[in-house]
């Protein structure tokens, strides 16, 4: 049931160091659907989608991102769920 929805930004060193396939793996192992993607600006997106515990559970562990990364700033905005995702993806 996805009944949780945040959209997520990260800024710092989260370009070119796979934080968006780290993401993408751990949100397929929790249940998590959505994406994410680069933006223009060196900065990442997410948005997930699920359970409100998976969802939870998915932010902390993404929080910190892979070892190479460096978090300057992670910040999340939730919104309404929709439901219009069927798997975890990278744009």
């Amino acid at each position: 049931m996805t009944d949780k929805r945040c959209c997520i930004i990260i800024s710092g060193k989260v370009q070119g160091v796979y934080y968006r396939a780290y993401t993408k793996i751990h949100a397929e192992k929790m249940n998590v659907n959505g994406y994410a993607k680069n933006l223009p600006d060196g900065r990442v997106e997410i948005v997930a989608e699920g359970d409100e515990f998976d969802v939870l559970s998915f932010i902390q562990f993404i929080r910190s991102g892979p070892p190479s990364a460096i978090i300057e700033s992670f910040d999340v905005e939730w919104q309404k769920a929709k439901g219009e995702f069927k798997d975890f993806r990278i744009d």
